[in-house]
């Protein structure tokens, strides 16, 4: 499992708690990252955060401008589950 920093765990974990992970584009291609809540909640998401999920496989896009959704890889799965183990036994 790749290291992951409490703000990686936080992206992870609430992907797996029906939040979605968007990446909105502007024209000039800058990205803001946010987690949307079903009652239209949003939460920031670093830009490094969102990469370094993506780069290692946890997380994946649509890829469509200009905002991309992101989902849990099977991988990203893989770790939720075992993040929610190492949280029940502590």
């Amino acid at each position: 499992m790749p290291h992951l920093s409490s703000a990686h765990r936080r992206v992870l974990l609430a992907l797996a708690g029906g939040w979605a992970l968007k990446a909105h584009r502007d024209i000039e291609g800058r990205k803001v990252f946010q987690l949307h809540h079903s009652d239209g909640r949003t939460e920031p998401v670093g830009w490094d955060v969102a990469e370094y999920l993506a780069e290692h496989g946890l997380i994946d896009s649509n890829k469509k401008f200009p905002a991309a959704t992101f989902w849990l890889t099977e991988g990203g799965k893989v770790v939720v589950a075992e993040l929610s183990r190492d949280s029940s036994t502590n």
